[in-house]
């Protein structure tokens, strides 16, 4: 069957769980030829019945699986890809009700997909500086106590403006790829350190009058738009970032209704991975296909246990 182009087709295509295990090696070992995790030879049997290799070296089993977001996981991968696949491709995300709902697991089971899943569409950022135009801009993110449970509301901070919210900060290349971060606070160190590490130098950078951005002229073709007068001015204005924020949001507040801080950085890497790949280096649309085959490349060597994911270990994101 050729590769499934829309949801239908991907539920039907990845019924069979050895279709799914094929797709998935493919991804693995694009050469053809699994590589034993344990000691790197490529000497296997194939044992059917069990849908895993042996090593014909050390002798160790292993299955494809192993070494990825899927590890460790009772759940079969006909329900892991088509998750992989709506999270790739809903506009506004999926929550893990949804996930609960269609594919027959429970909440706790489908948060948890979730969550792993994320990790697979995070980008390292390991790629050269943003270059040309670009635009910064901070938002913050939290839901309004009114909206909260009284015992969620009691919980956190409460009151007006941003105290019960999370910085985050964004950085825009025009026609390219956006990078959002939270970030401690809308402070000048705390947001030029960001400038600086992901803008290169001589690039034209937009941004809002807020004074943290003063002082990067030096390095940067710096020009401000000052909201409180208009928000357009020719090239100067940060309307991309702006849209980014609206997705991010409309996500958040309408999908997912609450998000945790701690968490919040692994919401920034779905709407990233979403809109980052919406057209391909050519500006050619990508289709929902595209997006899934290139998420499915990137699950491999990351791992998430639900210790790390609940804050139960030491060095979490829920401990920081």
């Amino acid at each position: 069957m050729e590769t499934p182009k829309t949801l239908q087709q991907a539920i039907q295509h990845y019924s069979d769980e050895q279709v799914c295990i094929d797709a998935v090696a493919r991804m693995r070992w694009p050469e053809g030829v699994p590589v034993c995790p344990a000691c790197g030879h490529k000497d296997h049997y194939y044992l059917k019945t069990q849908k895993r290799w042996k090593c014909k070296e050390c002798y160790k089993q292993f299955t494809v699986k192993l070494g990825t977001v899927f590890e460790d996981s009772p759940i079969s991968l006909t329900k892991w890809l088509p998750a992989l696949w709506m999270l790739c491709n809903c506009k506004n995300g999926i929550s893990s009700y949804e996930i609960s709902r269609d594919l027959g697991v429970s909440q706790k089971a489908g948060w948890f997909m979730l969550q792993r899943l994320r990790l697979a569409l995070q980008d390292g950022f390991f790629g050269s500086k943003l270059t040309g135009e670009v635009e910064v801009d901070e938002t913050f993110i939290g839901g309004k106590a009114r909206n909260m449970h009284v015992s969620e509301r009691k919980r956190r901070i409460t009151g007006t403006g941003t105290k019960d919210k999370t910085a985050v900060m964004g950085i825009l290349e025009r026609g390219g790829k956006v990078r959002a971060t939270v970030v401690p606070n809308r402070k000048k160190h705390a947001l030029q350190a960001e400038v600086y590490r992901h803008v290169e130098a001589g690039a034209a950078l937009y941004s809002d009058a807020l004074k943290s951005y003063q002082g990067l002229a030096g390095d940067y073709a710096h020009e401000v738009i000052d909201h409180a007068v208009k928000y357009v001015d020719g090239r100067v204005h940060t309307n991309g970032l702006e849209n980014f924020w609206s997705l991010l949001k409309r996500g958040i507040s309408g999908t997912y209704v609450s998000v945790e801080p701690f968490h919040l950085f692994r919401y920034l890497d779905e709407q990233m991975f979403r809109f980052n790949n919406r057209k391909d280096e050519a500006g050619k649309p990508l289709t929902d296909s595209d997006r899934f085959q290139l998420a499915l490349s990137q699950i491999a060597g990351k791992r998430l246990t639900f210790a790390e994911v609940t804050g139960k270990v030491a060095g979490s994101p829920a401990n920081a």
